[in-house]
């Protein structure tokens, strides 16, 4: 059994000579550590004291209770080996260690701990799992002992270990698997900052315990920065179960209903099932959800990702800002590269039920992606797959950005660039359909060097004022609704603009500059020809097409083409439901208007055609070719 002292109220300060007497302090701050034993009086320590510490004390094993008011100052010194019992009163944080506690009404002299790793009794290096767990539970003990001293920063700078987050701690019958609770979790009104030679490690999972964990958790908590470090995965250590679908492994964070969570300039590396993690307690239809808000990651470089570099699948108020990602998805030394494999994955969850009602179990808003770079991602840079109000913007992208079920998105002034196997890709994808998708706006765009610019294939969605350069086709269109497609720049080398086999209803292409040093500058092909299509519309207005390519409108019905200037020829062929007015047409070796196969209710008017130039004289102004005709007209077209 511990003795306990009783202090008397006695004044004094303390510390101590080389013969270990008691003498007066110095008072000379930043002495490096002193080891000189000493044996104060403790029976002449007063109320609202202060005790300036430049000795080894050891108080073996004892635990002492201290008058109202006392103070403990560093002065170089430390105590080991027993209890302060605190009624008011502060210490330094230089002082706290492993073998002290301390204990009643006591805070910290300054609101923020500098973390000493020589005090703490923290293993480094490659260790056990068992080792490894007790890192976990000593580093999380020391967040929540220096919060509750009342100190609200936390600052690491020399510190390599290893940290066991995948076994369950629970000691209940009914053990349950909580990611965000096996990790280092953190409290709320904190802030931890690392520096370069921080390096947190998570414990490679074995082939017996696959679970997915974390290193750092924010775990129903707010109000925290985690600024700094370094953290490294798991991915080419650990065993993956034989019959992994792609989906097995870790994160380095989780914030699990984070408030007001900020996450700075950090190093991350090496996830085995992902980066980060976002997502939070209860389902959004129930009175228990508790959403995680406001989160910020920023400034930070996440490199070879298996899977998805950020996951959020719950939150609102989320930045993620001036972050680099590298290499998101590919395969490393010693996986694939899991499932998914794009930087950011938005996939909130949702179902219908029995009613057909929708309904949302996760929900994702009001998110900012602003000023991020990112490379090498096997799948690409974002997939939007549900959401609302999402702005995309000001990005150095080198892959690929896909929108799927998702209304208020803003994806605007990205520079796209396509690095290594993007260039045979597509830059963006804007898909979905259905009630939850409208009001997506796309626009001021640079895109570069893909092999598609845009793809469109969703509904009531604006693409404008986008720049396409050195791409094989521009904007593709494929099942589209209430599309406009206005003042874009496309110079590409393929098709500028282009559809097939598909259906477009009340789509406007208008003010959009194309040239082409390919094939056609328009290719519509088999539109809105299905029987269930042939009364949808699209209309092309005051466009202008530079080079002397084609525009080609192949079985397609409900196209008017107005008010545009051609540096070529238009071409209907097997063409319904469809206008020519009002057009400049200006063709070099070509017609300017073609004629051919069958043709219904086509109305060619008031076009301005310039006689075909070339080395042949066998062009002329409209050709027809047409086999079949029914109702064509053509009126007032002028051939100078």
């Amino acid at each position: 059994m511990k003795k306990i002292i009783a202090i008397l109220c006695v004044s004094t300060i303390f510390s101590c000579s080389k013969d270990n007497g008691i003498v007066l302090n110095d008072n000379k701050d930043d002495q490096p550590q002193i080891t000189t034993p000493c044996k104060p009086d403790f029976l002449n320590i007063q109320s609202n004291s202060t005790i300036e510490v430049n000795c080894l004390l050891d108080l073996q094993g004892e635990t002492i209770i201290l008058p109202s008011n006392v103070n403990f100052e560093y002065k170089g010194g430390s105590i080991i080996n027993g209890a302060l019992k605190f009624s008011g009163g502060n210490i330094s944080g230089e002082l706290l260690n492993h073998k002290l506690t301390v204990e009643g009404n006591v805070k910290l002299k300054s609101n923020t701990f500098f973390f000493e790793k020589e005090k703490w009794d923290l293993t480094e290096g490659q260790t056990t799992s068992e080792i490894a767990l007790q890192n976990t539970a000593k580093l999380e003990n020391l967040f929540f002992l220096i919060k509750n001293l009342g100190a609200d920063t936390f600052k690491i700078d020399e510190l390599d270990a290893f940290f066991e987050v995948t076994k369950v701690t629970s000691t209940t019958t009914n053990q349950n698997w909580y990611p965000s609770l096996e990790a280092v979790n953190l409290p709320s009104d904190f802030n931890l900052i690392m520096s370069d030679n921080t390096h947190l490690r998570i414990f490679p999972a074995d082939r017996y315990n696959r679970k997915s964990g974390a290193i750092l958790a924010v775990r129903d908590a707010e109000n925290i920065t985690i600024s700094g470090g370094n953290f490294y995965g798991d991915r080419d250590e650990r065993v993956f179960s034989p019959d992994d679908t792609g989906i097995e492994g870790s994160h380095l964070i989780h914030i699990h209903s984070g408030r007001n969570i900020v996450v700075d300039g950090g190093n991350f590396q090496d996830g085995s099932s992902g980066t980060f993690a976002i997502y939070s307690f209860g389902f959004a239809f129930n009175p228990d959800y508790n959403p995680t808000t406001n989160v910020t990651i920023k400034n930070c470089t996440i490199k070879n990702s298996r899977r998805m570099a950020i996951a959020l699948v719950d939150g609102r108020n989320v930045t993620i800002e001036n972050n680099t990602f590298i290499n998101t998805g590919q395969p490393s030394a010693n996986t694939d590269g899991g499932e998914v494999g794009y930087a950011i994955n938005i996939e909130p969850e949702r179902f219908r039920d029995s009613n057909g009602e929708l309904k949302e179990r996760q929900r994702v808003f009001d998110v900012l992606i602003k000023n991020n770079t990112e490379s090498g991602s096997r799948g690409g840079f974002l997939t939007l797959t549900i959401g609302q109000d999402i702005t995309v913007e000001e990005n150095n992208i080198g892959t690929r950005v896909v929108s799927s079920f998702t209304s208020g998105i803003r994806i605007r002034k990205n520079k796209f660039k396509a690095l290594g196997e993007a260039t045979d890709s597509w830059a963006m994808f804007i898909a979905g359909s259905g009630e939850t998708v409208f009001d997506n706006e796309i626009f001021e765009n640079t895109i570069e060097g893909y092999s598609s610019g845009i793809i469109v294939g969703t509904k009531d969605a604006s693409i404008h004022n986008n720049t396409i350069l050195n791409c094989g086709a521009g904007i593709q269109i494929s099942k589209v609704e209430n599309i406009t497609i206005n003042n874009n720049n496309i110079d590409v080398s393929k098709n500028g603009i282009q559809a097939t086999n598909t259906y477009a209803n009340n789509i406007t292409l208008k003010e959009n500059k194309v040239k082409t040093s390919g094939n056609y500058s328009v290719y519509f092909a088999q539109m809105n020809n299905k029987p269930e299509d042939q009364s949808k519309t699209v209309l092309f207005e005051k466009n202008t097409f530079y080079n002397d390519k084609s525009l080609i409108f192949s079985n397609a019905y409900g196209v008017t083409f107005i008010n545009n200037i051609v540096n070529g020829g238009i071409t209907l062929n097997n063409a319904t439901n469809c206008e020519v007015l009002e057009n400049e047409i200006i063709p070099i070796e070509k017609h300017g208007i073609s004629l051919s196969n069958s043709l219904n209710n086509i109305k060619i008017a008031n076009n301005q055609i310039t006689k075909p130039t070339g080395t042949t004289s066998n062009y002329e102004c409209i050709k027809n070719n047409s086999t079949t005709i029914t109702n064509v007209t053509q009126n007032n077209n002028s051939c100078n």
